[in-house]
């Protein structure tokens, strides 16, 4: 194979794989991953392209005098919504970029 031909090769699946990751994206933004706190009283519900959509707190571990209790269920809940919704796009994604190394590329952050 000529080299204009690897290059051809080459960008036909650089195209292939943008078209891939454009896609796990738009899915990824369609799912969901649910975290808990203090036993299940505060959850937070994150997509898998990091936006927090919802946070739900039972009304009984609402105490006016330990705020802070209550803080740092949300805090806590989030946090593992948020690592949950890491992993699960690096799971989706990785299965893409992994390609890149097989091309001869190495890409940091993808």
């Amino acid at each position: 194979m000529s080299p204009r031909q690897n290059v051809n090769k080459m960008m036909q699946q650089v195209q292939k794989m943008q078209a891939e990751m454009q896609q796990a994206q738009e899915e990824l933004a369609k799912e969901t991953v649910t975290a808990s706190a203090g036993g299940g009283a505060v959850k937070a519900t994150v997509t898998g392209n990091l936006e927090l959509v919802s946070v739900e707190i039972e009304p009984g571990v609402v105490d006016p005098d330990d705020v802070e209790m209550l803080q740092d269920m949300v805090m806590a809940a989030v946090n593992e919504a948020l690592t949950s919704s890491q992993e699960m796009a690096s799971k989706r994604l990785g299965g893409i970029t992994g390609g890149l190394g097989d091309m001869g590329l190495n890409m940091p952050g993808l």
